[in-house]
């Protein structure tokens, strides 16, 4: 039988597996001689054995963890049960990946009448010990029994306001006795110490299985199967009386990054008084002004533990009369622009080297580099300051709740989520919110660190506000209403909360930010591309390091209301002679902007597709745009009405589109070739350098490639004579049909690239609609009948077998072809490690997606490297 229970003297850092995060760094922390009160942790491997047992507890490990407790009984100095010299546990969750907040925990365990009265002795501080019990009762019933803790909370107000009680500190020992009589009569609270810690352990293994749970593993692609670990640790209080006091730090400024120490302390608080927001916190520096032997303690603590885990730390501390515990250690959250600075500080410090830096920077991180920021010289109505928990600008219209913000959002309006505080049932809210903004809590309450992983904007803290659910109003101090459905724009930098949609500066780039992208591109293989069809989307890309085009998507050329005329006129052409006619028109739309991308891109690869309009992006719809374009082109309105119907498509996505376009009509192809290649050489002529590249799309055989290259072939010879003028160039094919990637080997030898356009292959392979697909995947994956949606992370298991295959099937045709992705997958960290692993050569990706797969290719190739 493998040991399920492991003291804190018997792991490390490296049992995270099997200890959870905070179960394998209390165990480091006790080996650093570090003050953790003592405990014991139960494996995950025991959470996972626990569910498989249909949620049953293995038989023997009450027997194993009670030998674990006699242990921490003699170490703590104090027994369990005992009402002379009571031990008091928390109970905690903790699972391998970090989840803050998600699931359960259960503080002051092991308290009933008995044990209260004991407590209140021994300690000689009866409104603390009653404290502390009621606490236990509420959260014991709300999270073991399922007893809405709201319940006890509205019992407690009630009191209150029946004897002329403020605050919780003008509450009594015997307020409290009153307040726990009453919470008896709501709840069958079980007075057995250890029948109290064998339902807290359960507990903590059920919440694996909460709603928030699973949401927040779902967003941030935590695994299911891992489960989690229960960490049960001797109690010590921070609310015991002034000289005591729980706080939360972190060794860098989590919102800045700034190596400077951060945090937070509440003095006569119990640590999830920090945590929650109930109230909010002071500086960590009023510590050194009050008590600077502890603060002194806590400093050197930070110092050791971020150089020995060479990471900002993020840390829950208490003091219980005036001496000082370390309770927690973890790797903090951090804002995308902290994310950034620490790593390259880190590397400069020799901490951490670039490898290790760029491994620690997420794709959220590198999306805060590229939003928008309030713009300072804008004219604002600021109403109210709080607390920058959360660094950016955001506008949206207030909402109340989660559930709120899921429904508003899902019209397409963007809210900020308004609450007095934030808790872990509110993660769904927060998720698609803009912006958060809480009444109370402080810069590492809930919602500071939970929108901060998230890179969502967040003023919390914001003391002037007053805010009223039932009427859906939030008041300032100076009397302004901001009504639900309002508009209101938050700065996370300045902690300013403004009426209105106050204009937003572009985002801005750091320092430290090009320094890791110069450390990304020394690092990476993959080459990084961009798809655009303007010079204005080209020039962006290559600001944020686009090395090239990767698809030029030539129908898009056509959408301004001049050019879709005529694009129009030309689909709905009659005779060759009609079509041609408005192909010489689009011919010079199309020569001006290739000559403007090559330009751009002067040295640089463009990747040109060749003209593949689904009919239905293309054909009037109304009766307006019908008449419209009869009267352009000189046809009665019912000629085109009866042209428009009889091209009218069942599935236009599997239509006439692609290269069936250069098969049926020629003389399309024959105008695009000319086009590009015309632009290449007037490019040449003004000193660029032109390196166009030919793409035909949706190919099914190697008898379409035939076709169309001897069409391009021809173009593109009578031009370069034509103009007397040499031009490299290459063409190739768009392989988005499982038939193509099936025949890749017969395809090879007749082109110089291929192109994995996975939006198409993905549909074309599963069958599902990318236009229809958002009806029915958020079901899929609540069903786990998908992990992901699949046109946003490339599916390896069918659709990147078929990449495979292809790739290898085609390289043994033909040796030097190169390969590329340039469908969304393109940006895409998991899609692009899958794309390095291959051996393509490069991705191709929106242009502000750039960054992401730049990073995200040397993160690639580093995992790649350690593995092998």
């Amino acid at each position: 039988m493998a040991k399920r229970v492991y003291l804190f003297n018997e792991g490390n850092r490296d049992d995270r597996e099997l200890l959870g995060g905070k179960g394998a760094n209390l165990c480091e922390m006790t080996s650093l001689g570090l003050p953790v009160p003592y405990g014991f942790i139960i494996t995950t491997d025991t959470c996972r054995e626990y569910f498989q047992a249909g949620n049953k507890l293995p038989g023997l490990l009450e027997q194993e963890y009670r030998v674990a407790l006699d242990l921490v009984e003699k170490k703590m100095d104090a027994r369990f049960g005992d009402p002379e010299n009571p031990l008091l546990f928390s109970v905690r969750s903790g699972a391998p990946v970090s989840m803050p907040g998600m699931m359960n925990t259960i503080l002051n365990l092991g308290l009933n009448d008995e044990i209260a009265a004991g407590l209140a002795e021994k300690t000689g501080n009866p409104r603390f010990a009653y404290d502390s019990y009621r606490r236990f009762i509420s959260m014991f019933a709300d999270v073991v029994m399922g007893i809405p803790g709201e319940k006890f909370e509205h019992e407690i107000e009630k009191y209150k306001e029946a004897h002329g009680k403020e605050l919780d500190v003008d509450m009594s020992a015997e307020d409290w006795q009153a307040i726990i009589a009453i919470y008896k009569t709501i709840v069958d609270f079980p007075e057995d110490p250890f029948t109290q810690l064998k339902m807290a352990v359960e507990a903590v293994f059920q919440s694996w299985h909460t709603p928030r749970a699973i949401f927040y593993r779902e967003m941030n692609n935590i695994s299911d199967t891992i489960g989690t670990a229960v960490n049960v640790q001797a109690m010590v209080f921070g609310n015991f009386g002034e000289d005591s006091g729980s706080g939360v730090a972190f060794t860098r400024n989590p919102s800045t990054g700034e190596r400077q120490f951060f945090g937070e302390v509440l003095f006569n608080a119990a640590g999830e008084d920090v945590v929650a927001g109930i109230r909010t916190p002071l500086p960590v520096d009023a510590l050194q002004q009050r008590m600077p032997e502890v603060y002194d303690e806590l400093y050197r603590t930070q110092e050791l533990l971020e150089k020995h885990y060479r990471d900002m730390q993020d840390m829950e501390f208490t003091i219980q009369q005036g001496r000082f515990y370390m309770l927690q250690t973890r790797g903090g959250k951090r804002t995308g622009r902290a994310a950034v600075k620490i790593a390259v500080d880190m590397v400069g410090e020799n901490l951490i080297s670039e490898d290790e830096a760029l491994m620690r920077v997420s794709p959220d991180h590198v999306e805060a580099f590229l939003h928008p920021t309030v713009d300072p010289s804008a004219k604002k109505d600021i109403v109210a300051t709080g607390l920058p928990a959360s660094p950016g600008g955001a506008t949206g219209q207030i909402v109340f709740s989660a559930e709120e913000a899921e429904e508003v959002s899902k019209t397409g309006r963007s809210v900020i989520l308004v609450r007095r505080e934030t808790t872990p049932e509110d993660i769904h809210g927060m998720k698609v919110a803009a912006g958060i903004l809480t009444e109370l809590g402080g810069m590492t309450s809930h919602a500071a660190v939970v929108a901060r992983g998230m890179g969502v904007c967040a003023i919390t803290g914001c003391g002037s506000l007053s805010i009223n659910y039932a009427d859906g109003i939030a008041t300032t101090e100076d009397g302004v209403a901001m009504k639900r459905g309002d508009t209101i724009t938050l700065d996370g930098t300045s902690g300013e909360v403004m009426l209105g949609d106050i204009p937003k500066a572009e985002a801005s780039s750091s320092d430290d930010f090009q320094t890791l992208l110069s450390w990304a591109d020394k690092h990476r293989r993959l080459k990084v591309r961009a798809n655009a069809e303007t010079a204005e989307d080209a020039a962006k890309a290559l600001e944020l390091g686009a090395e090239g085009i990767g698809l030029c998507r030539t129908e898009h050329m056509f959408f301004e209301a001049e050019r879709i005329e005529k694009m129009r006129a030309m689909i709905l052409s009659e005779t060759k002679k009609e079509r041609k006619k408005y192909l010489k028109d689009l011919l010079e739309f199309q020569r001006k902007d290739m000559f403007e991308l090559f330009k751009v891109m002067d040295g640089k690869p463009v990747t040109i597709r060749l003209l593949d309009p689904p009919l239905h992006e293309f054909l009037p719809h109304t009766e307006e745009d019908m008449q419209a374009l009869a009267t352009s082109i000189g046809k009665p309105v019912e000629k085109v009405r009866e042209i428009t119907e009889g091209m009218s498509e069942v599935n236009p996505m599997l239509g006439f589109r692609g290269c069936r376009l250069s098969i049926m009509y020629p003389e399309i192809t024959e105008m695009q070739v000319k086009a590009i290649m015309s632009a290449a050489a007037d490019a040449v002529e003004a000193g660029y350098k032109p390196l166009p590249e030919i793409m035909i799309p949706l190919v099914v055989n190697v008898r379409e490639i035939r076709m169309i290259t001897e069409i391009i072939d021809k173009g593109i010879q009578k031009v370069l004579k034509d103009r007397l003028i040499s031009v490299p160039y290459k063409v190739g094919t768009m392989m988005e049909t499982p038939r193509a990637t099936l025949g890749a080997d017969r395809i090879a030898p007749e082109v110089e690239f291929m192109s994995f356009g996975t939006n198409d292959l993905t549909q074309m392979t599963y069958g599902f609609s990318r236009d229809d697909v958002g009806k029915f995947i958020p079901s899929y994956i609540e069903k786990k009948l998908v992990e992901d949606d699949p046109f946003v992370s490339l599916d390896q298991r069918a659709v990147g077998r078929l990449m495979e295959l292809a790739v290898s099937e085609s390289r043994k045709a033909k040796k030097g072809i190169k390969y590329g992705i340039c469908g969304e997958h393109g940006g895409d960290p998991r899609s692009i490690r899958f794309c390095h692993n291959l051996g393509l050569d490069y991705v191709s990706c929106s242009p502000f997606r750039v960054p992401i797969a730049r990073i995200a290719a040397a993160q690639a190739h580093v995992e790649k490297a350690q593995e092998d």
